[in-house]
């Protein structure tokens, strides 16, 4: 080969190069000191869990698209795990930071995630997965803006607000898990927070945010809370929705909005009212004793403190019933789809399984338990995809262990195991949450989004598939079931993983209200999954084991 050749193949191999660099996406770097800190949101000292000092901890800004690195280390006294609530892993469940998939950070050490917001939009938060942590802190922000190359259906707003709202305990995390443990409930929650406060309301508290006159802002609205649905209104302002976790919607106005634990809204607010100081408002719903938390939004140009008059929250769950049925998917907007086969015409596909999970309550040795299908899960010392990954699920746990059909009427029977259910890659699924007791649940599915077709009174019968909205129901990731009532969603098993379905109550997620769907590729390929990462932490059965043979293409 000549000289010249020579220099034009280094050439081209050097410009491949050049390209691969630089067609990656955007990598973004964080490094979280996890601590212990003294706080005091309702005014009582308490032990909290920081992030680099913070609490909230800090607000992760990506786009699109991005790759997330995020080295956390772990300087409590226990293992930690931090969980991405709402990001999908596609391929990719590794990192999504739950017992069932990870080994906890052991205390005085780091471990590092490395995920990518992929095809994702919106608004979606982080916090603790372990113990009771997320009742002491360690949560915060994350939201993933459009790409410039993909418009969004709404003009830029001048500025873009995070607001985490959340019931409040001001026992200690160790002490409501104590209570647990003993088989005690949690009891009522001790107030309401607003990025980690409670305003005193009295004239002295600092603006939280700011607006300028006739400028329009996005709020980005989360229940970060243990178990108390909250309903959010802004004084004097009417709030157009805009996103709910992760889909454009139909933009609706409201004046108040419920808000159930572990969803996000993001609204946009026109600051078009007397320039003065206005109270944004997050109260419990559906609670015999209502708590209340206010934080002030100040116009720059305000004359005047906020009113004392405050708008009022709605009453009774009917009235939240109805809200949710003025919720549409918007069907005309561009935006990243996650989920290709299910994104448009989700209604015309054929229905190959249905499950439905009945949750219930009961006493299993004397001590509180929580049950899907008469099942409680229990966490295992070996997380369960690293069992399945070794091929040695049958040391820690069986497969479906519950039946797609519910529990009998009037069963009562509780068991305590591991809760796995064996899905079948691609195929399209129906789930029906039925809620038989008094108290208002809220579910979420990790890795995936679900079409939530429908929530209606009383229980589910095949019949009732005639009020599905097949059409533009909101993709979205976690759906609130009524008492007495049932919830209906659709969507394509087509992210494998092992992947947790729980209730987002944290008292009944800790008393095993959750499960895990296995969705393994048929042909153990890379382009369905990804290997396990270099430096993953191993614990349990498969700590000490050689690695399995990797997937290829």
């Amino acid at each position: 080969m000549s000289f010249v050749s020579i220099f034009t193949l280094l050439l081209c191999v050097c410009a491949a190069s050049l390209w691969a660099v630089h067609a990656e996406d955007p990598y973004l770097f964080f490094t979280w000191k996890v601590t212990y800190g003294t706080i005091s949101p309702l005014g009582v000292p308490q032990q909290g869990i920081l992030i680099n000092g913070e609490f909230p901890g800090p607000n992760i800004n990506s786009t699109t698209n991005n790759n997330v690195v995020v080295n956390i280390f772990n300087h409590l006294d226990e293992p930690f795990l931090i969980h991405w609530s709402g990001i999908q892993h596609r391929k990719n469940c590794w990192q999504d930071g739950l017992p069932g998939t990870t080994c906890p950070i052991p205390a005085g050490t780091n471990f590092t995630y490395h995920f990518q917001v992929k095809d994702q939009i919106g608004s979606f938060f982080y916090y603790p997965s372990t113990a009771m942590h997320r009742a002491a802190g360690g949560f915060g922000g994350l939201r993933i803006n459009s790409r410039l190359l993909i418009p969004v259906p709404y003009a830029d707003p001048e500025d873009d607000y995070t607001v985490l709202i959340g019931d409040w305990y001001t026992k200690s995390h160790t002490t409501l898990k104590q209570f647990l443990d003993s088989g005690r409930t949690l009891a009522r929650p001790d107030g309401v927070l607003i990025n980690g406060k409670n305003g005193k309301g009295d004239g002295s508290d600092e603006p939280l945010f700011t607006m300028k006159p006739e400028k329009t802002y996005k709020y980005r609205i989360c229940n970060v809370g243990l178990k108390a649905s909250l309903n959010f209104r802004i004084q004097g302002h009417s709030m157009k929705l805009v996103e709910m976790e992760g889909s454009h919607v139909v933009q609706n106005d409201y004046q108040s909005l419920d808000v159930h634990v572990g969803q996000c809204f993001s609204v946009l607010v026109t600051a078009n009212q007397e320039p003065r100081d206005y109270y944004m408002v997050a109260s419990t719903r559906f609670l015999k004793t209502i708590h209340m938390s206010k934080a002030i939004i100040r116009y720059t140009n305000g004359k005047g403190p906020a009113s004392s008059d405050l708008p009022e929250a709605p009453i009774g769950w009917a009235w939240s019933l109805n809200q949710f049925r003025t919720f549409r998917w918007n069907l005309t907007a561009s935006a990243a789809r996650p989920n290709p086969q299910g994104s448009f015409r989700y209604g015309s596909i054929n229905i190959t399984r249905t499950i439905k999970l009945v949750n219930s309550v009961g006493k299993v040795d004397g001590k509180l338990r929580y049950a899907i299908n008469g099942v409680s899960h229990v966490d295992p010392e070996t997380p369960l995809k690293l069992a399945e990954y070794f091929k040695v699920p049958e040391k820690v746990f069986k497969y479906d262990t519950i039946t797609d059909e519910g529990i009998p009427e009037g069963s009562t029977t509780i068991t305590v195991a591991p809760n796995v259910l064996n899905a079948t890659y691609r195929n399209f699924v129906e789930i029906i949450f039925e809620n038989h007791e008094k108290v208002l649940q809220a579910w979420h599915l990790n890795g995936y989004s679900f079409f939530a077709v429908a929530i209606e009174p009383g229980k589910w019968s095949p019949e009732k598939r005639a009020n599905y909205n097949l059409l533009d129901a909101v993709s979205r990731h976690t759906i609130q079931v009524y008492p007495k009532s049932w919830t209906a969603v659709l969507l394509t098993f087509d992210n494998c993983g092992m992947w947790n379905l729980r209730s987002e109550l944290t008292e009944n997620r800790y008393l095993g209200q959750q499960l895990y769907v296995s969705v393994l590729s048929p042909a153990l390929s890379l382009r369905d999954e990804y290997n396990i990462p270099d430096r993953t932490l191993l614990c349990g059965v498969v700590k000490g084991m050689p690695l399995p043979k990797p997937y290829t293409i």
